[in-house]
């Protein structure tokens, strides 16, 4: 070899590094290694710990809103959250705004004791008898119309299972300032009860029967009867017919004639059915009376 080669071969040893040299160069990688092994382990244990807090871990406790030996796959879903609740004074409120809205919940239980009349007439109606002549009106601060009631009476005495349609009287209704025969009167319970004292206590729920006319308790008309089986606007059929029943002639109360039987207009169903069927007509379907026994 020459000089150079001779020099070149001590210092490469041969072509191979030497020793001193490769030593130097793996104390310069081996912190890079364990900074990178250390950060793969580190990782693994992140992602392991996450598995197992997925899986429940080692615990035996459920999760919220699952059985304990429900199999992992196989649960329910978690139940829906509550809805939270109102508060106090928004429930005070709704309720306030629902009853508001309801018809006969802020009834007057006394009035002025004065009496606006309907300013409505009609034709009469009826196949015979008789010819009465009848106004209606309410009694001041009251929140009914008197010209809807009228109507509502007229049509009540015009239907065809009415007393009119059976001979037994013609109806008319007249404007207020007009003279009648019969004034129909809607009054509030204390009213009702002054009006128809002479007759006994009516205890400011019931109607009566006066001389020269009907008056009509205003709870009754608005709130119909806890015995009756059907809306207001029906119980007020019964009132009139059984009120104009006895001005015509039934003096005496009837009684139910029996069991599952259609109560007669003339039983007082606000004290109890006895066993009838609620009914506000004088007349069947088929056009028979619907009579029942004398109340002693």
């Amino acid at each position: 070899m020459g000089k150079r080669a001779a020099r070149n071969g001590a210092r490469r040893g041969h072509g191979h590094p030497r020793p001193r040299s490769r030593g130097r160069r793996s104390a310069r990688r081996h912190p890079r290694a364990l900074l990178l092994v250390g950060g793969l382990l580190g990782l693994a244990l992140i992602c392991g710990a996450a598995l197992a807090e997925w899986r429940g871990g080692d615990t035996d406790t459920p999760e919220p809103g699952y059985a304990a030996e429900t199999p992992l796959g196989s649960r329910a879903p978690l139940p829906a959250a509550p809805s939270p609740k109102p508060s106090k004074k928004k429930d005070e409120k709704r309720d306030k705004e629902s009853d508001s809205g309801k018809k006969g919940s802020d009834l007057p239980a006394s009035g002025p004791g004065t009496f606006t009349p309907a300013r409505a007439s009609g034709a009469p109606v009826g196949t015979g008898g008789p010819l009465r002549r009848y106004k209606v009106l309410v009694e001041d601060g009251v929140d009914v119309s008197p010209r809807q009631a009228a109507t509502e009476i007229q049509a009540i005495l015009a239907h065809p299972r009415s007393w009119a349609a059976h001979g037994r009287g013609r109806f008319q209704l007249v404007s207020g300032g007009d003279s009648a025969d019969v004034t129909i009167k809607i009054a509030t319970p204390a009213t009702t009860d002054r009006l128809c004292a002479v007759n006994g206590d009516t205890h400011g729920e019931l109607n009566c029967e006066v001389a020269g006319g009907v008056v009509v308790n205003l709870k009754r008309w608005v709130k119909g009867s806890p015995q009756y089986d059907g809306p207001p606007a029906e119980y007020r059929h019964l009132i009139i017919n059984h009120e104009i029943g006895h001005m015509i002639g039934f003096h005496q109360h009837m009684d139910c004639p029996g069991e599952g039987r259609a109560a007669p207009v003339m039983m007082q169903q606000i004290k109890g059915l006895k066993g009838c069927k609620s009914n506000a007509w004088p007349y069947s379907r088929g056009g028979a009376f619907v009579d029942g026994p004398a109340v002693p």
